[in-house]
């Protein structure tokens, strides 16, 4: 019989020594009311970029889902099963979230896969699949000249969080509450190595440091 992981026992009984009493009260309250986040995220699967661990929040604070480069597929409403859009449908509709936040990182193994045309894992190439939706019909991506390797694939890093932006406002839903001023999408991208935070200005394209004075 396989043995439950130990590094995640003893997490959880460090957890529930240390952390829980703290936090118990916040724990039955959510039990009793249910879930309120102001805030969903849509991250990377990435074990490195931990949405809770970025923003230091507690539990019931961020509506959460990842998915491999953080992507946002297009509205398409037929008979297949569409996982980013059922949780997209439910912070929207049902828990009437406030914000959206598209968090890209560095170091992301599925554009770096897309980037380096990667032979396919498995038949089923799901990996390959799921990377073709940042690539609108007919669009060329490519390294420009004189571009680095490493500078075009965070270009490339940061251009998914623009497309799930993009893709974001193609659900009525979402499009009808952010015209309505009830619901606000916002970009940003994390740094793996010096844990940096930038955030999308809008106005600029361009992502900013959030730390303070930078």
């Amino acid at each position: 019989m396989i043995s439950f992981p130990q590094r995640l026992l003893e997490g959880y009984r460090a957890f529930s020594a240390n952390r829980l009493p703290t936090e118990q009260s916040r724990y039955l309250e959510l039990s009793e009311r249910g879930q309120s986040p102001e805030v969903m995220v849509i991250g990377c699967c990435d074990s490195r970029v931990s949405p809770e661990v970025i923003f230091d929040v507690g539990p019931g604070e961020l509506f959460v889902l990842r998915n491999i480069a953080n992507l946002v597929p297009i509205y398409q409403p037929d008979a297949n099963a569409h996982g980013v859009s059922a949780a997209l449908e439910y912070a929207v509709t049902v828990l009437r979230v406030k914000h959206i936040v598209i968090l890209g990182h560095a170091q992301c193994g599925g554009i770096r896969a897309f980037v380096d045309k990667a032979a396919p894992l498995s038949p089923g190439d799901f990996i390959g699949r799921w990377m073709s939706m940042f690539i609108k019909p007919g669009e060329v991506v490519e390294q420009r000249d004189h571009e680095s390797m490493q500078d075009f694939v965070t270009r490339i890093e940061k251009a998914a969080v623009f497309r799930s932006l993009e893709n974001l406002m193609t659900f009525p839903f979402v499009r009808s509450r952010v015209e309505a001023g009830d619901l606000q999408l916002h970009g940003a991208y994390f740094g793996v190595s010096e844990g940096s935070l930038f955030v999308l200005d809008k106005a600029a394209k361009e992502f900013k440091s959030a730390r303070i004075g930078e």
